[in-house]
């Protein structure tokens, strides 16, 4: 591992306070980059998550990914876990706090749309995110590309039911532009990107493709940094307007990722599924598809709705929870394979 790799906790550690201090010192340019959108997807954003995953996206080898289907534990494991577990958990989760243990803090308006919000992430698992924890667990990224492309494909036809009877509203428009939209740029160009330098650098030399991901890692973890800073500079003014809210918000938040994780790790090992494939299954619940569930949430609640900034609260507790998570991952490796690593 290299020093970007081995010390990653202290950049994003640095990455969010930079942010934040940024945010409030240059507030004008940070909100001229959030203004860089298109169907609330934030191109520069978008830029960098690229980034971030394009070199998972050449390591991909087509000719394995139909033995994917052999192995369809994982996948069902994923599956489960995020459409049949995670949403109804969110919401449990949701009420148990706000209508219960946080109601003398919170008034009952407020309440219901943080649970609204909550829920809007809970039926949102992550795609591209994706990509970049099973890189950093040494996960299979043929196996990760199926999962978080079937994974997609439930999406578009599971989100708006599921939403709609939690939420308990029967008129949920789904924005359709963002989820395509961020489909397409964050799984399938990146793919073909992938795909076509796989190709040419396999026609150089054997070695060629290993040696030039090698080359792109620093660049890949340069480009999460400043993911962390730009969303966190994005918000800096709501953490310090805000801090008590949002760390309310954030408590059931944290305690839904970890547990899911963990249900998803017990089901791993009662399928006795190989750590590169058991890593990303678990990962692939815990972490959320931030873009849809903001969207969604400004056009059913509006952009200062308690429902909209639960959901951005997601946003910022997802990259320290994840990275906890995947040095959970890592470090429970088995000892054969981490010596094989």
């Amino acid at each position: 591992m290299g020093v970007f790799e081995r010390y990653l906790s202290v950049w994003v550690a640095l990455g969010i306070l930079a942010g934040v201090g940024l945010g409030l010192v240059v507030p004008g340019v940070f909100q001229a980059v959030a203004a860089l959108e298109f169907a609330h997807v934030n191109g520069v954003v978008a830029v960098l998550i690229w980034v971030m995953i394009y070199p998972m996206m050449i390591q991909i080898d087509w000719s394995s990914v139909k033995d994917v289907g052999r192995r369809p534990q994982g996948l069902v494991l994923t599956l489960v876990v995020n459409w049949l577990i995670k949403p109804f958990t969110m919401a449990a989760l949701g009420v148990l706090f706000f209508r219960y243990l946080f109601a003398p803090w919170v008034d009952p308006a407020s309440a219901s749309e943080y649970i609204a919000g909550m829920i809007l992430l809970g039926v949102a698992p992550c795609t591209a995110m994706v990509f970049v924890w099973s890189q950093l667990v040494k996960g299979d990224a043929n196996y990760t590309l199926v999962q978080v492309s079937v994974n997609d494909l439930i999406m578009v036809v599971a989100f708006a039911p599921i939403a709609a009877f939690l939420l308990g509203v029967t008129d949920l428009t789904v924005p359709w532009e963002t989820l395509l939209l961020s489909t397409v740029l964050y799984v399938v160009l990146p793919l073909l990107a992938g795909l076509a330098t796989r190709q040419l650098l396999a026609r150089r030399s054997e070695h060629a493709v290993g040696d030039f991901v090698a080359r792109l890692k620093p660049w890949s973890v340069a480009g999460l940094i400043a993911t962390v800073v730009l969303l966190f500079g994005f918000q800096a003014r709501t953490i310090v307007a805000q801090p008590l809210v949002i760390g309310l918000i954030a408590v059931p938040l944290v305690l839904q990722s970890y547990g899911i994780f963990f249900i998803a790790w017990w089901g791993a090992k009662r399928l006795r599924l190989r750590h590169e494939i058991a890593g990303p299954a678990c990962l692939i619940g815990t972490s959320n598809f931030f873009e849809l569930a903001v969207a969604v949430a400004i056009s059913l609640f509006g952009l200062n709705s308690g429902a909209a900034l639960a959901t951005v609260v997601g946003v910022l507790v997802e990259v320290p929870v994840m990275l906890s998570l995947v040095a959970l991952v890592n470090a429970w490796k088995p000892p054969e394979q981490a010596a094989a690593a």
